[in-house]
């Protein structure tokens, strides 16, 4: 089985060297770095994964380059791992020219959430042969990425969720879970709705809210640059987990008002702490409230916040061109408020969050994703 990933960061390189471990798995990287291309090519092509028990995994890439025809050539699986905000052009400039034309070939995301159905389909309209799915999140947390050399491995899932493009077929859907339990160890289970990866809480709900809590209104950091580096979750204050948790209650509302206006069973959109515990298990100290949950989660440990220095005097500053606000806010947080509205249902917290994200960055792109249906949640 030959697989193609598109993206060398930090999800992208963990899943090459995994996909490596496994017997007949020929892996091909899509990347947008010349560096990363030219260091696989000058070199051994050795990476590496650091696992949290200090075990080195080591694995050579069958193909690392720049050129989306070479890397696409034989694909049966494209895993795209580049942020939302890169694969609107992925896909319609880079991929679909090259993808195969003589037989299935499963293009999917991960993490699948942003809408990424919606996206695909657009982006690869009057190809059948393409089967569209998304993964509903990372199978490790991955981090300390040192480009094209190394990656250190948070902790994995215990088990694994994907659906297909509510257009796909039964069978394809089987097709899809066989390649997917082949590629990793934890078992891969397949859902009825994309529309179950689209509201799965995840980082549009749990970046925004730390963010607001470290260095928004009245918040610690709102007009003091930091001294030193934090984690997310390690450092997580009391307040970004009770922003959290309001922001989860009304990404619940949003669920709850799908299921009754499309007369779906998206019962599988379970509240974030209850997510978090059946995805981390023991690896979980102590899961007694979100708070202690997210500081005591060892697959979270050392996951360091978006810091950068401060261009202003000394310490520390949000980076601005982080994920958290280019993807988590302008396409995440962005298509949780269209969705509510077109619901016509209220998310005070998500657009207090989604609002001042926007304010305080002052050059995100506002509104829904342009390839969200016009007709939704009327015309599927």
């Amino acid at each position: 089985m030959r697989v193609t990933i598109c993206g060398a960061g930090r999800t992208g390189h963990l899943n090459a060297v995994l996909f490596k471990q496994r017997p007949g798995i020929e892996v091909s990287v899509l990347t947008s770095s010349s560096k990363v291309a030219e260091t696989w090519a000058g070199g051994d092509g050795l990476w590496h994964a650091h696992t949290p028990d200090n075990q080195i995994l080591s694995a050579r890439p069958d193909h690392v380059g720049t050129d989306p025809r070479t890397a696409l050539e034989g694909a049966d699986v494209v895993v795209i791992t580049q942020p939302a905000q890169a694969r609107p052009a992925l896909l319609s400039s880079r991929i679909a020219p090259h993808l195969p034309r003589d037989r299935n070939v499963y293009v999917g995301a991960i993490p699948g959430f942003c809408g990424f159905d919606w996206l695909a389909a657009r982006s690869l309209a009057g190809r059948d042969n393409v089967v569209i799915w998304g993964m509903k999140d990372v199978p490790h947390t991955a981090f300390d990425l040192v480009s094209g050399q190394r990656v250190r491995m948070g902790g994995g899932k215990a088990e694994l969720f994907a659906a297909l493009h509510r257009r796909e077929s039964a069978e394809s859907a089987a097709a899809l879970g066989a390649m997917l339990n082949r590629l990793y160890d934890a078992p891969v289970t397949m859902l009825e709705d994309y529309l179950e990866i689209t509201l799965t809480p995840g980082n549009p709900l749990m970046h925004p809210a730390v963010l607001y809590a470290l260095i928004g209104p009245g918040a610690p950091f709102e007009n003091k640059p930091f001294d030193e580096p934090i984690c997310w979750w390690s450092d997580c204050s009391l307040a970004g987990a009770e922003l959290l948790e309001a922001l989860d209650a009304e990404n619940q509302a949003i669920r709850r008002a799908s299921e009754a206006r499309l007369g779906l069973d998206l019962s599988s959109v379970k509240p974030l702490r209850q997510e978090l515990i059946e995805a981390y298990g023991e690896q979980i100290e102590d899961d007694s409230t979100m708070y202690s949950l997210l500081r005591t989660n060892r697959a979270y440990a050392g996951i360091l916040a978006p810091l950068v220095p401060n261009p202003d005097g000394p310490g520390l500053v949000i980076d601005r061109e982080s994920r958290a606000f280019h993807e988590d806010i302008a396409f995440g947080q962005a298509l949780l408020v269209s969705m509510a509205d077109r619901l016509e249902i209220a998310v005070p917290t998500i657009s207090k969050t989604y609002n001042w994200a926007r304010d305080y960055h002052g050059h995100l792109a506002g509104g829904a994703p342009d390839y969200v249906p016009t007709a939704w949640p009327e015309a599927q």
